[in-house]
């Protein structure tokens, strides 16, 4: 478990060093996240350990936006100059992140079998 949280973190800082050494208009973790699913596709599969850890990530998903809530309190007057613009940027990301998430469940999500060259 302590491997595959590593692993994890590994693939963030190498997101936020990639980030700061090219000026991408992009956040570290997002990047590292591109890196850690592109040694993913490399390997073939989920190691069992990094899976766990994943999902025990999910499943406390909640509490790590307590402290984006609370940003977003405390700089409320400042976002209501934007909100139309910030209403539609959501709205358009979610749409996509959820067509984004069909897609990849479609290709690789369970039940779907393995075409033999057969």
């Amino acid at each position: 478990m302590l491997q595959a949280l590593t692993a994890i973190f590994v693939c963030q800082l190498a997101g936020e060093a990639i980030t700061v050494a090219t000026a991408l208009p992009l956040p570290g973790p997002v990047i590292g996240m591109a890196l850690l699913f592109a040694a993913l596709l490399i390997k073939g599969n989920v190691p069992q350990n990094l899976g766990a850890v994943g999902d025990g990530l999910l499943a406390n998903l909640s509490l790590l936006f307590v402290p984006a809530g609370a940003g977003i309190m405390v700089h409320l007057a400042r976002l209501e100059g934007d909100a139309l613009p910030i209403g539609i940027t959501l709205i358009v990301s979610t749409l996509l992140t959820i067509a984004v998430t069909a897609l990849v469940m479609n290709r690789f999500g369970p039940g779907r079998k393995e075409q033999s060259d057969a």
